[in-house]
């Protein structure tokens, strides 16, 4: 079961961060007005979801990726909020019941990083396994 959720979390992040250039406008509109180069950060975090992704299906940088993208998702937190107080996301017709709804996701996401990237591993037959 372990595996399987890595496979996930780390293709999830992958797309996600690709997703920052397929579609920059939804992002852009969730980052809050007081920070600033809205395109450079929006660049940054997607690398990052993208190395993070890739990062967590090596052995030898899962740990760091998975701190990573801990760090990431804790900092990406408050734009999350922005968004649901405004009440709309550019570029889609959420509802704002839609948009607070998906902030208790940022939890999930955060576990299942934990989990496959810090998480205990047991050993099988001499191999560290997830």
């Amino acid at each position: 079961m372990k595996a399987v959720t890595l496979w996930i979390t780390a293709i999830f992040f992958v797309l996600a961060g690709a997703n920052h250039f397929r579609m920059p406008a939804v992002y852009l509109a969730m980052i809050p007005p007081v920070l600033p180069d809205k395109s450079l950060l929006n660049a940054v975090s997607g690398i990052a979801e993208m190395l993070g992704g890739i990062g967590l299906l090596i052995p030898a940088t899962r740990r760091a990726a998975a701190w990573g993208l801990l760090a990431l998702l804790i900092a990406v937190f408050p734009a999350n909020i922005y968004v649901a107080l405004r009440g709309q996301m550019d570029g889609f017709n959420f509802s704002p019941t839609v948009l607070w709804l998906r902030l208790p996701f940022q939890a999930v996401f955060i576990a299942a990083v934990w989990w496959v990237g810090l998480g205990q591993y047991r050993r099988i037959g001499g191999a560290r396994c997830p």
